[in-house]
């Protein structure tokens, strides 16, 4: 497919950007307005960031953009696999086929099934047109990465708990790619976006480096993980936590069934999104360095509190 007559949304964001140099084109491919092209590449619910700047609605903007596509045959939408929403009887894993149950508390996930189900009204509006759904899992960069994402990854893995579910995380690269190949070939139908496997919920904390904490009853790490967010202390605002503690993990066998291969595993993508805390780039040299200088100022700390003390009880018994 020839890339005249292609639209895409959003052109300026992370993932807009590399959805262009995918196809080989740059900004003029925006002459092609939404209201003439054959071709549109809907991305604007995949940064929910610049939505929320404009104080914008996803399901309001995409339906905006839907109701332009006059001339388009086919419509390319990047939604996420957080429509499935994530619960403890979820099939593991998640084909495209399953039940759209999104958390009621995640506005975001609810505004993407609406759009999702605003894609299919534009495709049965004429015989001849096409959709393709694109749900990739958390998408990560080291430059690009959305608020949601990180929040996300940052509290996926953390509760150190036996329960918590494995993980998947994408690159934008990658996610990119799969547009970009829904585009080319007009691919009809939903697409979970995926590398293979996934990581358990210890890989994703040794990755993190987190540092061993308390280990508090669900019902009491509930309560803390409220005041946490509601005073700023906290990512994960509450209705995306069910998201890092039920599964919903995606299988990608229908878009690979189509040449789309992941070229950044699930570890990877997250190394490469995620801030790495500090002690994890320390060398065990330098560990033992910081360890015994620690020690050293622990010790002058007690010297120095013991001297104190010893003048105060001198200065006591001198003024009696």
């Amino acid at each position: 497919m020839s890339t005249t007559g292609v639209w895409v949304s959003d052109a300026e964001s992370a993932l807009g950007t590399r959805v262009l140099a995918q196809l080989g084109a740059d900004a003029s491919l925006e002459a092609s307005t939404v209201d003439r092209c054959d071709v549109a590449i809907y991305i604007g619910g995949a940064d929910p960031d610049a939505r929320a700047r404009r104080r914008e609605s996803i399901a309001v903007g995409a339906n905006a953009v839907f109701e332009q596509l006059q001339c388009a045959r086919h419509l390319v939408v990047v939604s996420s696999a957080v429509v499935y929403g994530a619960w403890e009887n979820n099939p593991v894993p998640l084909t495209e086929e399953a039940v759209l149950r999104p958390d009621n508390e995640f506005a975001y996930a609810r505004q993407l099934a609406a759009v999702e189900q605003m894609a299919d009204e534009w495709r049965r509006a004429k015989a001849e047109r096409t959709v393709a759904v694109l749900r990739p899992v958390v998408s990560l960069a080291a430059n690009g990465t959305s608020g949601l994402s990180r929040a996300l990854a940052a509290g996926m893995g953390q509760r150190f708990a036996v329960d918590d579910p494995p993980t998947q995380f994408v690159h934008l690269d990658d996610v990119a790619s799969a547009v970009t190949l829904a585009a080319e070939r007009e691919l009809d139908g939903v697409f979970n976006v995926a590398p293979d496997g996934s990581i358990p919920a210890v890989t994703v904390r040794a990755l993190s480096g987190a540092a061993p904490r308390l280990q508090f009853p669900d019902r009491v790490a509930e309560v803390l993980a409220s005041l946490s967010w509601r005073f700023q202390r906290g990512p994960i605002p509450p209705g995306m936590r069910s998201y890092t503690r039920s599964p919903w993990l995606v299988a990608n066998d229908k878009l690979t069934a189509h040449g789309w291969r992941a070229t950044v595993t699930n570890e990877q993508a997250y190394v490469e999104g995620t801030e790495a805390k500090w002690w994890t780039m320390v060398t065990p040299k330098r560990r033992q360095e910081l360890a015994l200088g620690a020690m050293a100022v622990g010790g002058a700390a007690v010297l120095v509190s013991v001297a104190r003390f010893i003048r105060s009880v001198r200065r006591s018994r001198a003024s009696r």
